[in-house]
């Protein structure tokens, strides 16, 4: 009999640990831009996964356990975030790790996500050159890499610009940044370059293809760059009559913008690939009018995804981003909450493994897809998206307005052009 009593003591001892074990809070680790020059981007990073775990959490968590978020502040710098990344994974031993913002600080992150293969989704990082090295531990939760992303612009010129009124010119400025210089290099059909590696041909470059002719090019440094009014100024001298801006943060944006106001610079048609933050309009004013950016998100674009197992909408989002946080959110808090997204569906299909979340990320197809609040999700053997296109915004009378595509969602406006006056 004591005997008896001996083993169901064990088997109760055994069945409290296990439960105690599988109620253990789920750590998920992630390394953010909060100050410098990326901040307004990563706080809003931070933002997007700390409304996605909360409601989570508040809905029981994912299979029973809790979400327990461990974040740092890399000051936009790079080496800081290895570093973080290292200590996440190796002293605060966190299962899981969510991707940084940024394709500066993408690349050589993932490369340590990738040497103790953690899967590492990618909400900011488009660089093609990031998705070239043979990861399969990489997935980008955004819309196409940097290079294809002029496409989108030059259809949208095309489609809905009259012919006679297309822009015939153009003056491309960027930052010597991982992303814009990517953009730019689609833009202007350059060879793209890995390790001394070819790994695109993109000639003869998106301009090209649709007639327009670039008479000015430069780029700036990638940290530390002021002389924004004699960059403003050689821009109103080329005579283009497009201006394609590729800046690495929405700081430099309101720089821009803000030089080219000051110079009036004759333009009709001006697009940067940042400007959807708030910061942007408020920092130019009526300077921002007129602006085209292209956009992972957009509440009118009526995505519906998936969150703790049940439907969840573009509405429902907006709606919980306000009430925790006060203010309307934009692709910068969009983006984060979609990676959160997907990362807990996978979760919740198979647990913490990340052998076996990188399987089934990969097992996913158009008919079987991560469900999202920027869309459905699948990936190639790269990591890159599926069938994916970015959309495009224009700031108008201070509202950010979608403008392309004009054939899959309710609520697009007009495209404004040419650009209003300064």
């Amino acid at each position: 009999m004591n005997a008896k009593y001996a083993l169901l003591a064990m088997a109760a001892a055994a069945f409290t640990v296990s439960t105690a074990i599988a109620q253990e809070p789920i750590k998920i680790g992630a390394s953010l831009p909060l100050t410098g020059g990326l901040s307004v981007a990563g706080q809003k990073h931070k933002e997007g996964y700390e409304l996605c775990f909360d409601l989570i959490n508040e809905k029981g968590g994912i299979n029973g356990r809790q979400i327990e978020f461990i974040s740092s502040d890399n000051r936009s710098d790079t080496e800081t975030a290895l570093s973080q990344y290292e200590r996440l994974i190796n002293l605060e031993q966190v299962p899981i790790v969510f991707g940084t913002f940024s394709s500066r600080l993408t690349f050589p992150v993932s490369a340590v996500a990738k040497q103790y293969n953690y899967v590492y989704p990618v909400p900011s990082g488009g660089a093609l050159r990031i998705w070239t090295r043979g990861f399969d531990n990489i997935f980008y939760f955004q819309h196409s890499s940097a290079e294809y992303t002029g496409g989108t612009i030059t259809r949208m010129i095309k489609q809905l610009i009259p012919e006679g009124e297309q822009p015939k010119t153009a003056a491309l400025v960027h930052a010597d940044d991982f992303f814009a210089n990517g953009i730019a290099a689609g833009l202007l059909g350059e060879k793209v370059f890995e390790g001394g590696r070819e790994i695109a041909d993109l000639s003869p470059g998106t301009l090209a293809n649709i007639g327009v002719e670039v008479v000015f090019h430069d780029k700036w440094p990638e940290e530390g760059f002021s002389d924004w009014l004699n960059l403003a100024n050689s821009v109103k001298q080329s005579g283009a009559e497009m201006v394609m801006a590729m800046t690495a943060s929405a700081e430099e944006a309101v720089q821009f913008t803000r030089a080219l106001q000051t110079v009036k610079a004759d333009i009709k048609l001006l697009y940067m690939s940042q400007g959807t933050q708030a910061e942007y309009y408020e920092g130019t004013g009526r300077g921002g009018e007129g602006l085209i950016i292209h956009s992972a998100w957009h509440p009118a674009a009526n995505w519906a995804g998936l969150l703790a197992g049940e439907p969840f909408t573009n509405i429902q989002f907006v709606e919980a981003y306000e009430k925790k946080f006060g203010y309307a959110p934009d692709e910068d808090g969009a983006i984060p909450f979609a990676v959160c997204q997907g990362m807990e569906q996978a979760i919740r299909a198979v647990g913490t493994d990340n052998a076996k979340i990188k399987e089934w990320l990969h097992a996913r197809t158009k008919e079987d897809p991560v469900k999202t609040v920027l869309g459905n999700f699948h990936w190639d053997e790269r990591g890159l998206p599926i069938d994916k296109n970015f959309l495009l915004v224009q700031w108008q009378d201070g509202e950010l307005k979608l403008i392309y595509p004009t054939d899959e969602f309710e609520g697009v406006s007009d495209l404004v052009h040419p650009k209003p006056e300064w």
